[in-house]
C-alpha cells in the first residue's frame, strides 16, 4: 500500500468502527443502555464512555502534548456515575469530533514523528495503529452487548447469516468475479 493512501484508509476505518458502536447502541432501548451482562461489569454507555475518554485524551494535541492527558480520570471512564445516554452521547460527539479532526490534519510526514503516551515514545504511526486496535476490541464489545440486549429486535450492521452468497453475488457484479484469481 502507497504510504499516501494510509491516512484515508485509516480514517475510513476509524468511520466504520464508530459508525457501528452508533448503529448498535441505537438497538438498545434507553432503560439497558447501562445495563451489565453476568459477570461482565460494562455496559454499552460505560464502553462508550471510556472510548470517548480515551479519544480525548489521546487525539487532542496528538503531535506535540502526551496522550495520557493529566484532566483525565481513566478509572472514571469505567463506571455509570449516574450520567444520561444523552450526556454519554454528547462526550461521545465530542471526542469524535476531536479524534476525526487530528486525523485528518495529519500528513504523511507526519506518521514518522515521535509522540508519546504515559511518557512511552513512539512514532505517530504506531499510536495510530494502537489505538485502532483499541477502538476495534471495545467496539466488538458495544456490538456483542448491544446484540445481546437487543434480543429478537437485532438488525445486523454486516452480512447477514444465510445472505452470504447474495452478497458475493453482489460483490461479483460490482468487482468481477474473484474466484478464478489465484
Amino acid at each position: 500500500m502507497p504510504f499516501d493512501t494510509f491516512l484515508p484508509q485509516v480514517i475510513a476505518q476509524y468511520r466504520q468502527y464508530k459508525t457501528y458502536c452508533e448503529r448498535a447502541a441505537a438497538q438498545v432501548a434507553d432503560d439497558v443502555f447501562f445495563a451489565v451482562h453476568g459477570d461482565f461489569p460494562l455496559s454499552v454507555g460505560v464502553l462508550m464512555k471510556h472510548l470517548a475518554g480515551n479519544h480525548a485524551s489521546r487525539w487532542r494535541d496528538f503531535l506535540t502534548a502526551d496522550g495520557e492527558k493529566a484532566s483525565r480520570a481513566r478509572d472514571d471512564e469505567f463506571v455509570h456515575a449516574g450520567e444520561t445516554r444523552a450526556q454519554i452521547m454528547t462526550a461521545w460527539d465530542a471526542a469524535w469530533d476531536i479524534t476525526l479532526g487530528s486525523l485528518e490534519s495529519l500528513g504523511t510526514d507526519d506518521l514518522g514523528a515521535t509522540i508519546t503516551i504515559r511518557g512511552e515514545p513512539m512514532t505517530a504511526l504506531e499510536a495510530i495503529q494502537r489505538n485502532l486496535a483499541h477502538l476495534a476490541y471495545h467496539a466488538g464489545q458495544v456490538v456483542l452487548l448491544a446484540r445481546h440486549f437487543a434480543g429478537d429486535g437485532w438488525q445486523t450492521l454486516s452480512v447477514p447469516v444465510g445472505g452470504s452468497e447474495a452478497f458475493n453475488q453482489e460483490m461479483r457484479a460490482e468487482h468481477g468475479d474473484w474466484s478464478d484469481r489465484a
